[in-house]
């Protein structure tokens, strides 16, 4: 029975398709596992939306999620992991384990950088909620995390505003912040900034070592299943990728996250 459960695919669910820089993540370092990916394009962005709201939303989602069998089901979003983890654990129950994309990178975080001051970028509701700052400090470890609130970002990625002059303004504005100023390292959290490391490491020109939430979450994952004797000996099936309202352009953009073509299935959270 337990090989069988091995077997089963990951559940990856976002706010919309930006979790797909850490679905590609997972496919490089573990690939012989199956992916289910729901991302609630109906809804997003979530940053803006109230916590019982976000429940809500992942509650629908982890019902299609366990009825896919996932063994595993991986928030991919940091305000959804902010606001419905717990809820989501409880849930869940022991149909399947869950993660999400913070804690690994406060721990990672922790034995890397003790005493050091890290900044953070992120979408206003990341910032705002402090969550990472709460967990750092929690840590008791001498961090100094200074985070800065950079909400043009997701959406001119989104757009297909990068690697061009537009994009190198608003990073270089963002990025020249005094708030971030003296940093050693700083954490990309959110899941579209992946796709502009290059310029933020061009920025810092090799002076601030530069984070990839997407990398650390997903080396995480490896070693969660590991651990729990759940990691895949084969690929069985193919990846599933789900949204919740269908549009031409996100199809889209999955390349541009995803780095292949995906087709995605439309799937309304409520008839």
């Amino acid at each position: 029975m337990e090989s069988e459960k091995r077997h089963k695919p990951i559940g990856i669910f976002d706010s919309g398709i930006g979790g797909l820089t850490v679905a590609q993540a997972i496919t490089k370092v573990l690939p012989n596992e199956r992916l289910i990916y729901f991302g609630d394009t109906a809804h997003l962005p979530y940053g803006d939306k109230s916590t019982a709201a976000i429940q809500a939303y992942a509650v629908k989602i982890c019902d299609l999620l366990l009825k896919q069998q996932c063994k595993v089901i991986l928030i991919a979003c940091n305000s959804a992991s902010a606001a419905a983890y717990e809820l989501v654990k409880e849930y869940v129950g022991s149909k399947a384990k869950v993660l999400n994309v913070i804690d690994p990178i406060v721990a990672y975080i922790g034995k890397t950088y003790p005493g050091k001051p890290l900044g953070l970028i992120g979408t206003k509701q990341t910032v705002n909620s402090n969550v990472y700052r709460k967990k750092v400090d929690a840590l008791g470890l001498g961090i100094d995390l200074k985070s800065h609130a950079t909400p043009l970002l997701a959406a001119m990625i989104e757009e297909g505003f990068f690697n061009d002059t537009i994009s190198e303004s608003v990073i270089h504005t963002y990025l020249s912040d005094p708030n971030l100023q003296g940093i050693e390292g700083l954490i990309l959290g959110c899941t579209h900034y992946p796709l502009i490391k290059k310029q933020i490491e061009n920025f810092y020109q090799g002076k601030v070592d530069v984070l990839d939430a997407s990398q650390i979450v997903a080396l995480h994952v490896k070693a969660f299943l590991e651990q729990h004797g759940l990691a895949s000996d084969k690929l069985v099936g193919d990846h599933h990728f789900y949204v919740s309202d269908y549009t031409h352009s996100f199809e889209e953009s999955t390349r541009l996250f995803f780095k292949r073509k995906v087709h995605l299935e439309h799937y309304p959270l409520w008839e």
